[in-house]
């Protein structure tokens, strides 16, 4: 969706000169343009003015935008329109959090604490489906505290932990009534969420019309009553990887392709086999045998294969069969944010980490720094613990949800990109083929190194570097090789993981490589539980330092041979004796 920038013209005369970028007219006639189903205006003004400006444009909540209401200084944002629907309420907690400014969300299901059934599935990547009445039947009966019955057949159910889901009634048994379903099913329940499970299998002949294999396709669906929304997307032959009809059907329904070898058709079990199919192609199947195989590993075949002809102005002849996978795919809609939480204190994490926080429904962290964020999640939203040493399982927790369509948080504490998640996270995201990739973003966080330093003083004004004395993931003597060489070239050394219980000898090593080079009296910042309510930082000389104190909540600052310390700062002037800055 693109983004435009509109003004009055009383506005824009106030522009010297005002870029040809923007829009000029006069509110009602911009917001009457560019009024559309599925669209965001946000405004600068008064919430009356903008009130009566739109009371003529609204329609009904299947079809209006979202429409939010800023003041000049971006310090209240207002969901005036749209709010569940068009994403309104949403979008104004994202950009409250980009300019620090309050979300004033006044929809009754928010200031109740009740999951917002009509809207909730699309940050796990589900679509929804039933009527406008079904949907509003069930938001009056919420609000009512009538008891909700949800049955769930596919799909993560992780969304289910949250405090806001907490008055649903969960059911397992088909027979039971429920008025809330998550599944493929087009008709299990009045109102309906569906995580991407289906997988259809098409076979063609050459240039078969796209309306006839899109009619195929729905009366497939239609027959198996299974919803188009469940859809995730198909698979076929590799003979047809250039079947326009069929790479058009990709393109306009943002579907997923997989194309297979006749071998491996060949190779899959189908209950409705063809000699003819075998005979022509080196296959008994491709409809059936393409559903299962893209479905992946645990599918199960839903539909066999319908056969449909031409009718009156269309070409060719198609085959349709559906499969459903053990669990969602949509990439596409999915996106993995690498949170950089920063060092414990809230007011230190950065506003684009707080955008992105506020965007996902599901946050994957280390215990302790899920805790540090704890106060910013919301009621919907669902917080996913790991063990401290397990980072590769979380990073495959993460990103398995976001394939599957979520809106992910992975967090580190400092700086994700620095000794965090986001190297290993992006590793495992580029091991996957381009259309299995969610988006990636990774969002900076403040690092202890930067808060030790500002702490202390001034210790960062020359080259530094940092390092880490895990030797975990590198070997020791890699590590021991660093600071020679960081010791060598006078650096200013900032040491991460510097002391275990398992690991009580490798600072003291590191102490000694160091004072080979500097002198004794070197300054060092010693900070611990920085941004915490237990933060001590401490300055002492390098033979000093008391290393029995230290420990993996600490970081190390080391001085190089000028930096100094006074009236408990430290400073590295930017440059060495003698040097002048001009």
């Amino acid at each position: 969706m693109s983004e435009r920038i509109a003004l009055s013209p009383s506005a824009a005369a106030s522009l010297d000169p005002c870029p040809d970028s923007v829009l000029v007219a006069s509110a009602s006639e911009l917001l009457q343009t560019h009024w559309r189903e599925g669209g965001r205006l946000i405004v600068v003004g008064a919430l009356g003015a903008v009130t009566r400006l739109i009371a003529p444009l609204i329609n009904d909540k299947e079809s209006d935008p979202a429409v939010l209401v800023l003041d000049t200084q971006g310090l209240q944002v207002v969901p005036l329109l749209g709010g569940h629907r068009a994403g309104g309420e949403q979008l104004a907690r994202e950009l409250a959090a980009s300019l620090g400014g309050t979300a004033v969300i006044t929809g009754d299901a928010a200031t109740q604490g009740r999951l917002a059934l009509d809207s909730f599935g699309e940050i796990w990547g589900f679509r929804r489906s039933g009527t406008t009445d079904a949907w509003r039947r069930l938001m009056i009966q919420q609000a009512q505290g009538s008891p909700i019955a949800v049955r769930q057949q596919s799909g993560s159910e992780h969304w289910r932990a949250c405090a806001s889901a907490s008055t649903l009634a969960f059911t397992s048994n088909p027979d039971d009534r429920s008025e809330l379903a998550i599944g493929p099913g087009s008709h299990a329940a009045p109102c309906r969420w569906h995580p991407a499970t289906l997988w259809l299998g098409l076979g063609c002949e050459r240039n078969t019309s796209q309306c006839l294999i899109e009619r195929a396709i729905h009366q497939a669906l239609e027959s198996a009553g299974l919803a188009a929304e469940a859809v995730a997307g198909f698979g076929s032959i590799e003979i047809k990887s250039d079947e326009p009809a069929l790479l058009a059907l990709a393109q306009d329904c943002d579907w997923t392709v997989r194309f297979f070898s006749a071998s491996a058709l060949a190779a899959v079990p189908v209950p409705t086999p063809s000699a003819v199919v075998e005979a022509e192609i080196g296959t008994a199947s491709v409809a059936e045998a393409a559903a299962l195989l893209a479905a992946g590993e645990g599918a199960q075949l839903l539909q066999s294969k319908r056969i449909l002809h031409a009718g009156p102005e269309e070409q060719g002849a198609v085959t349709v069969a559906i499969a459903e996978a053990a669990q969602p795919f949509a990439p596409q809609r999915g996106e993995l944010h690498l949170i950089g939480s920063g060092p414990g204190d809230l007011s230190l994490l950065t506003p684009d980490a707080r955008r992105a926080l506020s965007r996902c429904g599901v946050w994957v962290g280390y215990g302790l720094y899920l805790d540090l964020l704890e106060p910013l999640r919301r009621q919907d939203q669902v917080r996913l613990d790991g063990q401290l040493t397990r980072e590769r399982d979380r990073c495959q927790q993460a990103l398995s949800l976001a394939q599957q369509g979520a809106r992910v948080a992975l967090v580190s504490s400092g700086d994700s990109g620095i000794y965090g998640m986001a190297g290993l996270a992006l590793e495992l995201w580029m091991a996957l083929a381009e259309r299995s990739r969610p988006l990636f973003e990774v969002h900076p966080g403040l690092s202890a190194l930067q808060l030790a330093a500002a702490r202390a003083g001034a210790p960062l004004m020359h080259d530094f570097c940092t390092i880490s004395l895990s030797d975990r993931l590198t070997p020791w003597p890699v590590i021991e090789q660093r600071l020679h060489a960081a010791a060598a070239g006078d650096f200013v050394v900032a040491l991460y993981n510097p002391r275990s219980k398992g690991r009580d000898w490798q600072l003291q090593r590191a102490q000694e490589i160091l004072l080979g080079h500097r002198p004794e009296h070197t300054p060092v910042v010693m900070a611990r539980q920085l941004g915490r309510t237990e933060e001590q930082v401490t300055l002492h000389g390098l033979k000093a330092l008391p290393v029995t104190q230290v420990d993996m909540l600490t970081v190390l600052v080391i001085g190089n041979s000028s930096s100094t310390m006074e009236g408990g700062r430290m400073v590295t002037p930017r440059g060495y004796p003698g040097a002048e800055l001009s």
